[in-house]
């Protein structure tokens, strides 16, 4: 079990590079930063200086403190004073960043109450047979395909683009744009250039999509968004599209990683795989063990600090970016026995989803999608093997999301059938 040293450095002298090699493999660097400095100063691949938070109990306090703001306009005059090179500033349009992530209460309670309604453990439950016939549409032309194929593309991307698309009302000729336009803005390696544009692009269409909805609105949610945006002391136009953009990214994205992520780790353990395949009854709790394992998200989005804050015994000033390790708390030992080991049996929570105000809203959904998606990649591929090693994969460059960039896999023996 990894030990926590009594003697833990206090200063920031030693600056955390969170670069290829953090992107390839995170945890090697957290387990020595719990030890050692659990909060540590770190600068990202684009050159900005933050704290970084790693252990599970700071972690859980950094989430709840309301000295650490995710308000919008107070992020960005805190990055204002942190000098970036020119390059590497990135300008989104303001409709893509008024929304409930990036809004302290009042606002957050406002926006999070407005789209709730649409979330509630019945509204989920109810989408379960069509996520059901997606996977197994999706299934289906596997099997109808070659032995081999890249598993996030046949699979682990549409089942819940196509879900949240669904949802909001998005024609199926766009899925595969968002995509494009999502990886993008969430990668570390694409310039700030890049970035903009992709931001630009997306604002421009779910603009272009709101305005359709007050014209001709439809049965989907994002009519209902709009059809509340009307009064003005509600949600603005503004903030409308900016909720049709969080919904959408973090509607598909974290569910992508979520499945990637979990069949890689079942594939890197085949005896867990022969566990979950024997007991299906497993699979809501084997959800939850991927989702702590090597959960989807890496590093919670941009927080600030509004006054001095101490956190795991170091101060951290006012005005100052923190990023909390949610894949490090998952793998603190303090809180979880055996924490590198794949337990589908697990009982325990995790922060994969965040926690207090900012809990992921759609964290019903992405269990829904999960469990229906491990429970028919399960059963219709028992051959379902990685097709290559493990270590010719590589990971996205993403300070947020943490997946796979792509995941090849055998579905059958070449000389048997799906």
């Amino acid at each position: 079990m990894e030990r926590h040293s009594s003697r833990m450095t206090r200063t920031a002298d030693t600056v955390v590079e969170l670069d290829e090699d953090f992107f390839a493999d995170p945890h090697r660097m957290y387990a020595r930063l719990r030890a050692e400095r659990p909060v540590a100063r770190a600068r990202t691949p684009v050159g900005l200086r933050v704290w970084l938070v790693t252990r599970y109990d700071d972690a859980r306090q950094a989430l709840t403190d309301p000295r650490l703001s995710k308000d919008g306009i107070g992020l960005a005059q805190v990055l204002d004073r942190h000098p970036l090179p020119p390059d590497q500033r990135v300008v989104f349009a303001q409709e893509l960043g008024r929304h409930m992530l990036s809004s302290d209460p009042p606002d957050h309670t406002r926006l999070r109450k407005l789209v709730s309604r649409a979330f509630t453990m019945r509204a989920i439950a109810g989408m379960r047979p069509r996520i059901e016939e997606i996977a197994a549409g999706l299934a289906d032309q596997m099997a109808d395909g070659p032995a081999e194929v890249d598993l996030l593309d046949a699979f682990a991307f549409p089942l819940p683009m196509s879900v949240i698309c669904d949802l909001l009302g998005v024609p199926d000729s766009e899925r595969t744009t968002f995509r494009t336009w999502s990886n993008t803005l969430l990668s570390s390696d694409a310039a700030a250039a890049e970035r903009e544009a992709a931001g630009a692009a997306m604002a421009q269409y779910l603009g272009a999509l709101v305005a359709d909805k007050r014209a001709r609105p439809a049965d989907d949610m994002l009519s209902a968004i709009v059809a509340a945006s009307e009064d003005a002391d509600r949600l603005s136009a503004d903030e409308t599209v900016s909720m049709a953009f969080l919904l959408l990214v973090a509607g598909h994205e974290t569910t992508v990683n979520l499945i990637g992520n979990g069949m890689f780790a079942l594939l890197r353990h085949p005896a867990r795989l022969a566990e979950l395949r024997a007991d299906p009854d497993l699979t809501p709790r084997a959800v939850e063990e991927f989702l702590r394992f090597d959960g989807p998200v890496d590093l919670a989005t941009y927080r600030h600090t509004t006054e001095s804050v101490e956190i795991g015994g170091t101060t951290i000033p006012p005005g100052e970016v923190v990023l909390v390790a949610l894949a490090s708390a998952n793998r603190d030992s303090d809180r979880y026995p055996a924490a590198d080991v794949l337990d589908l049996r697990r009982d325990v929570g995790h922060l994969a989803f965040g926690f207090g105000l900012h809990h992921c809203l759609g964290a019903p959904l992405a269990r829904l999608e999960g469990d229906v998606a491990f429970r028919t990649l399960v059963s219709r591929f028992p051959d379902l093997a990685l097709a290559g090693g493990p270590d010719e994969l590589t990971w996205r460059a993403s300070m947020l999301m943490r997946g796979l960039t792509r995941l090849p896999v055998r579905l059958w023996d070449t000389d048997g059938a799906a």
